[in-house]
């Protein structure tokens, strides 16, 4: 553990507590802010073994991977060789239709802000028995292209009548992103990652893996209750997992160190001119207005979202920007201020949902930590 920070007791006691409640294995965090740099571990890595989460591990990202498949785009816009303004049908001429899908008048911008109304190929009720519970086993090695995740979308209908007209999260909208990028540029989207961001931010652990279903490198095992809901629920090893389920929309395996240092240049608009930066961090309400005039939330409270980023109003009122995902077998988040100044980035390698909700361990701990080092209350 570094321990060059001055809150780093309380840090660490923040972290520890939070496993303890939460029946969470593993979880490591880091805080960046101008007083230095703390790195922190509680629970293992693997519990066979019981052996320790470290700084250098990589691990799966969820969705926290749609940032780097927007700031790719959102570069390929300011070179004039898209606009967030085209079409889908642009690109991709009649792959999006059906069930009211029109791709002549869906744009890349509303794929990047999930304002499309194109269905979560995620929430497909025929795909989620094949990867939620015992079935997920069975499937974990299961090879999907980025057209077959498309045709499972498109094959329900659309969240809202007109694109522009609502939020709700699709990660059919950023496979549809990745694959504008590959044709746009001829290459491969993990190409255009690494050679785009990667390389440039000296990024050490981050990669878009391709069909290989194992974790290049040091990393912990990753556990999941397969969307189980009971407190006491079975616990699987969850590790090894054909990536192609999430590609663009939640692919990517990255490292703490990594997320800090990606979240920070976003924030800072180190990878964008002024004009993309703007339109990444232009954001929407995530929600949608019903009939009656009410607004119901469709994406996690108190949030608003831009093109893969998203802000998050904490309890203590403060406001964080960052990257965030989960995916079958842990979240991670990097969060900050809007200046990036003071920073935080975490990983737990289990996602829970029901008794030990592990996005409300995560927000938990990212407030506990703003908390600490703004001190707020």
């Amino acid at each position: 553990m570094t321990t060059s920070h001055p809150l780093a007791a309380e840090l660490l006691v923040a972290l520890d507590q939070a496993v303890a409640d939460g029946d969470v294995p593993g979880m490591v965090a880091e805080v960046r802010d101008p007083r230095g740099r703390w790195f922190g571990s509680a629970g293992v890595a693997d519990l066979r073994t019981g052996r320790e989460r470290h700084a250098e591990e990589r691990f799966r990202i969820g969705s926290a991977a749609k940032p780097f498949t927007a700031t790719v785009v959102l570069q390929l816009a300011a070179e004039g060789r898209l606009s967030l303004d085209d079409t889908v049908d642009k690109w991709l001429p009649g792959l999006v239709k059906g069930n009211g899908n029109d791709g002549g008048t869906i744009t890349v911008r509303h794929l990047l802000n999930h304002t499309s109304g194109i269905f979560n190929y995620g929430n497909d009720r025929e795909e989620f028995a094949k990867l939620s519970g015992p079935a997920w086993l069975e499937h974990r090695y299961d090879v999907y292209t980025p057209e077959r995740l498309v045709e499972i979308g498109l094959r329900n209908p659309r969240s809202f009548e007109a694109p522009g007209d609502g939020f709700v999260y699709s990660n059919t909208g950023y496979i549809l992103a990745g694959m504008i990028v590959e044709k746009v540029t001829g290459r491969t989207l993990a190409g255009e990652i690494e050679r785009r961001i990667v390389r440039p931010l000296g990024l050490t652990g981050t990669y878009l893996p391709a069909v290989e279903t194992e974790i290049r490198g040091p990393h912990p095992r990753h556990y999941s209750t397969l969307f189980a809901t009971e407190t006491d629920a079975k616990v699987y090893d969850v590790t090894d997992q054909s990536a192609t389920t999430g590609w663009a929309a939640g692919g990517v395996v990255s490292t703490v160190g990594d997320l800090h240092l990606f979240a920070g240049a976003l924030l800072r608009g180190k990878l964008l001119p002024p004009a993309q930066q703007r339109e990444m961090f232009a954001m929407v309400k995530t929600g949608i207005k019903m009939p009656d005039g009410t607004w119901k939330d469709t994406w996690i409270p108190d949030t608003t979202y831009g093109a893969g980023v998203f802000s998050w109003e904490l309890s203590c009122g403060v406001r964080v920007w960052g990257i965030g995902g989960a995916i079958t077998g842990g979240f991670s988040f990097a969060m900050g201020t809007r200046d990036a100044q003071h920073m935080i980035a975490v990983n737990m390698n289990i996602d829970r949902y029901g008794g030990h909700n592990s996005l409300d361990l995560s927000r938990t701990v990212i407030e506990a930590a703003f908390r600490l080092i703004l001190s707020c209350s």
